[in-house]
């Protein structure tokens, strides 16, 4: 496995990005180590909020949240998943698999920081890893949060919007990363927003995580993770901790992707289900703290 690195130049003076950055070393799966970035802010003895980005963004994305959920007291840790941010970024789309992302973050989540008592918000893919997480071991977790995500298994279609957003994926010569997160905004990002977005990948041979990650959605029963997934339902069929829903109602991926969850997991009966009005599938950049203020609410109303 061919590892590269972004240099840490690339982070210097990001707009409103002021955090320390921790550092843990994980088993790669090929017999290497890989460098994964996390944010860890607030008290270390507080509850800690795990806070799980996608496609093809980095904990940048929750800049505006992390602020307003530490000033409520809580830890909040927010993970760069392999191939993204300030995490080291295996050089081959191959490198890349589901079930690969979800031991990496298993690694540094369970492992490496022994976190307890979480409450997990996850968009995008940071939901298709962190729901994996999630069921994988119920009892570390207090409540959920989705948003604008789901946990595919490959039985029925995405829909045309996401197999537009794959075409485009893997024809586009070079994928535009910033440019991509400004337009699943429905506000218009700066130019330094855009450019502290692009900043993990310095050329394209930075991207292959990026690249690949549309192509490992499951969309059949064929895909090697959906036995899984389906697995994973079950679990949460059973889960009878608070789960709450917050989509965005101008989403065209996921919109109205709540449902399953209002439906088949019971610890959803009766939580506050917010739509973020105004949001787009990057809620956290439209309505971060609207977000934030859901979260501390949520929790505040969840604890014993």
């Amino acid at each position: 496995m061919d590892i590269v690195r972004t240099p840490d130049e690339r982070f210097a003076h990001l707009p409103d990005y002021g955090f320390a950055p921790h550092y843990a070393e994980i088993p790669s799966g090929a017999g290497q180590t890989l460098r994964l970035h996390y944010l860890d802010e607030g008290p270390l003895d507080a509850d800690p909020i795990l806070l799980m980005h996608g496609e093809p963004s980095w904990s940048y994305l929750y800049r505006h949240m992390i602020g307003p959920l530490v000033a409520a007291g809580h830890r909040v840790i927010a993970p760069d998943l392999v191939g993204f941010g300030r995490s080291d970024k295996p050089a081959a789309t191959g490198d890349y698999t589901y079930a690969r992302h979800i031991g990496w973050m298993s690694a540094l989540v369970f492992d490496m920081l022994d976190l307890q008592n979480i409450t997990f918000f996850g968009q995008d893919w940071g939901g298709l890893i962190g729901l994996r997480l999630v069921t994988a071991l119920p009892q570390r977790f207090d409540r959920v949060i989705v948003a604008n995500t789901g946990l595919p298994t490959g039985e029925s279609s995405l829909g045309e919007a996401f197999a537009a957003w794959q075409k485009f994926s893997q024809e586009v010569p070079d994928l535009p990363v910033g440019a991509i997160i400004n337009g699943g905004c429905t506000t218009d990002l700066t130019a330094e927003v855009i450019a502290a977005y692009d900043a993990p990948f310095p050329d394209d041979s930075f991207k292959a995580g990026a690249r690949v990650f549309p192509t490992l959605v499951p969309t059949s029963t064929d895909d090697p993770e959906s036995a899984a997934n389906i697995h994973a339902w079950s679990v949460l069929s059973t889960f009878d901790k608070p789960l709450l829903t917050c989509f965005s109602d101008q989403d065209p991926i996921t919109r109205g992707g709540e449902q399953l969850f209002l439906d088949n997991v019971p610890g959803a009966q009766g939580q506050p289900h917010t739509t973020i009005t105004g949001g787009g599938h990057f809620l956290q950049e439209d309505r971060g703290a609207e977000l934030a203020e859901l979260i501390n609410g949520f929790i505040a109303a969840t604890t014993p």
